[in-house]
């Protein structure tokens, strides 16, 4: 099986996200399962943050809070370039207005921070940046996503409570903070167990793709599209992501920003929080039109995480080629 799939080359960390959408498409969680899985993602989580925090070196926290030029070329991606191409995806010729306005809502919400996080580990970027970076865009989008949806759509004023605030402090944070205070005891330790950062990265992500889309099942997402439509926004969503990762990089490349600051703005620039954009939704549009508006977003989602999870694994591997490498060459 793996020389089929590397013939092919055929990634089987994406045939692993694929199998999560199929499997949260035939057994979506329900009910008391659906809390405990929910459960389980949320301890894998809080596990992926508190290695990484025993992980990192404390310069290399420091230095990443403070690399202001990265995170301010992540925001202006998230702000104002995705809401600029949300604008023209809006005003495409007989385009349906309610597939339109999930686009431009889409475009107007923070990045994700797990799964950005996760990645920029997984393609040994910098983390300790992304960490900054991508909690700072969520916690920027409690308050600009809401004024940017008013302004662009709805002119209703509204956003989320600070539970998102907490949620964010407790569960992404404090776990990164408890595993660096902790480093001088276990960060030795944590450091050797490679094989267990890589299962944890991937297995927290794998586990958010199958909460995240057997939610959206359970729904009634099957029931409320049709082909035509599922056709139209994958090749809208593929459309959209794509540009944003060429600008990134380009950007990137622009601004003379290295491998791993690169990563960075590829990964916590190019996505957009579902977490975020469901509760949003609720509190900015009629229930009616809740469900119509968030199904872009559902969509775009799964495709930045299959697609980020390839170039994860291609940073990953370039990297490795990079290090087995030098010793070679210094010989």
């Amino acid at each position: 099986m793996g020389r089929l799939l590397a013939r092919f080359n055929i990634d089987p960390y994406v045939l692993m996200i694929v199998g999560m959408v199929v499997l949260a498409s035939i057994l979506p969680a329900r009910g008391m399962a659906a809390t405990v899985v929910g459960w389980i993602a949320d301890a894998a989580i809080v596990l992926l943050f508190f290695l990484h925090g025993a992980r990192l070196s404390r310069q290399a926290v420091i230095d990443g809070a403070r690399h202001w030029r990265l995170h301010l070329a992540v925001a202006c991606i998230t702000f104002l370039l995705f809401p600029l191409l949300g604008l023209a995806i809006r005003a495409i010729p007989g385009l349906d207005p309610a597939l339109g306005t999930g686009m431009l809502f889409l475009t107007l919400l923070p990045s994700t921070v797990q799964s950005s996080i996760a990645f920029t580990a997984v393609a040994q970027g910098n983390v300790a940046a992304a960490v900054c970076s991508a909690s700072f865009s969520n916690l920027a989008g409690i308050v600009i996503s809401p004024a940017l949806t008013a302004l662009l759509i709805t002119g209703k004023t509204g956003g989320f409570s600070t539970d998102s605030v907490v949620t964010i402090a407790a569960q992404l944070l404090l776990p990164f903070l408890t595993g660096h205070l902790l480093r001088p005891w276990i960060g030795a330790w944590v450091a050797r167990q490679k094989r267990m950062l890589t299962v944890v990265d991937r297995g927290s992500i794998l586990l958010v793709v199958y909460t995240a889309f057997g939610a959206a099942v359970v729904g009634g997402l099957w029931q409320r599209v049709s082909l035509t439509d599922l056709l139209l926004i994958g090749l809208l969503s593929g459309l959209l992501l794509t540009i944003v990762l060429f600008a990134s990089h380009a950007t990137a490349r622009l601004m003379g920003f290295n491998r791993a600051d690169s990563i960075v703005l590829q990964f916590c620039g190019s996505k957009k929080s579902l977490a975020s954009g469901v509760p949003m939704a609720g509190v900015l549009f009629p229930a009616a039109q809740v469900g119509a508006i968030i199904l872009p977003l559902m969509f775009f989602h799964q495709i930045q995480l299959m697609v980020c999870a390839v170039l994860a694994r291609r940073y990953a591997a370039a990297a490795e080629r990079e290090e087995g490498a030098e010793p070679a060459s210094a010989t």
